[in-house]
């Protein structure tokens, strides 16, 4: 992994810095803490420009994100139902109050989400698929990637050699944000398995 981003900053320079980290925005497994305190070292031995690592890569999210919002709005909300309606224990009441969720915290979802592991990339579908309005989904992806990118790049920066002390402190976070989301998704498994009335044993 750290050959091929190297690879991409010697050939293509801070471009191939946005191009990995628009890759990592539609492949998730691609980690973000890698390439950005990455891009921060070769700005700091002089391969790339501090600046123009910052500007690509946050032009790199943007382009990431705007690919996924599109998935979201080509796949729209009466696809989204039929597919939820499919899903066990998923039901469309579910959706429904997801979107309203949506409707109400949209906005603070796009921007914070960018700076959360997992939920950084996934963010812009629901967007996609409630249609928010373009400008103001750009806006807010690019103010909330800027922020996160400055944050890794700038690290990377600052530690030369010891850049891989980045990775390890996010992999911690970004294993802690997984724990919470498996757990979230067993508690909501487990209401609907032993909820009264759906059939489960009851003592």
């Amino acid at each position: 992994m750290e050959r091929w981003i190297n690879s991409l900053m010697d050939t293509l320079g801070a471009p191939g810095a946005g191009l990995a980290i628009a890759l990592e925005n539609l492949f998730p497994p691609l980690p973000s803490e890698v390439i950005l305190p990455m891009a921060g070292f070769a700005s700091a031995t002089g391969r790339i420009g501090l600046v123009a690592a910052l500007l690509w890569t946050t032009a790199g999210s943007v382009v990431g994100a705007l690919a996924l919002y599109g998935v979201g709005a080509l796949l729209g909300r009466e696809r989204t139902i039929a597919i939820a309606a499919k899903l066990p224990l998923v039901k469309v009441t579910d959706i429904e109050r997801t979107e309203a969720w949506f409707a109400r915290h949209g906005t603070k979802a796009v921007f914070f989400g960018r700076m959360i592991p997992i939920f950084r990339s996934l963010i812009s579908v629901p967007a996609g698929i409630e249609r928010m309005p373009l400008p103001v989904f750009l806006g807010l992806t690019t103010l909330g990637s800027a922020i996160w990118n400055t944050a890794f790049v700038l690290a990377g920066y600052a530690l030369g050699d010891n850049w891989e002390q980045v990775t390890h402190y996010v992999s911690l976070y970004s294993k802690v944000v997984l724990v919470v989301a498996v757990c979230a998704v067993a508690a909501f498994v487990g209401l609907r398995l032993f909820r009264p009335g759906t059939g489960a044993r009851r003592s």
